[in-house]
């Protein structure tokens, strides 16, 4: 049934219905979100391992957090 779920078509598709949604204007200010989303999560789950292994201060874990939310 998913053998050929990902066909370049498909993504094709589902590019052109992101475009007829959004419109193209509001479609990179999405991606600029997104991706300062993902930088977020990913200081946050670094600054956690970091605080499970008791390798950094706190002061230090707050200050990779804070750079990531700049």
């Amino acid at each position: 049934m998913f053998r050929n779920a990902l066909e370049p078509w498909h993504l094709v598709l589902i590019l052109a219905v992101l475009v007829l949604l959004f419109g193209s204007k509001k479609l990179p200010d999405m991606a600029r979100g997104l991706g300062k989303s993902m930088r977020i999560l990913k200081s946050e789950t670094k600054a956690m391992k970091s605080e499970a292994d008791g390798t950094a201060t706190p002061e230090r874990a707050r200050a990779t957090v804070d750079a990531g939310r700049e």
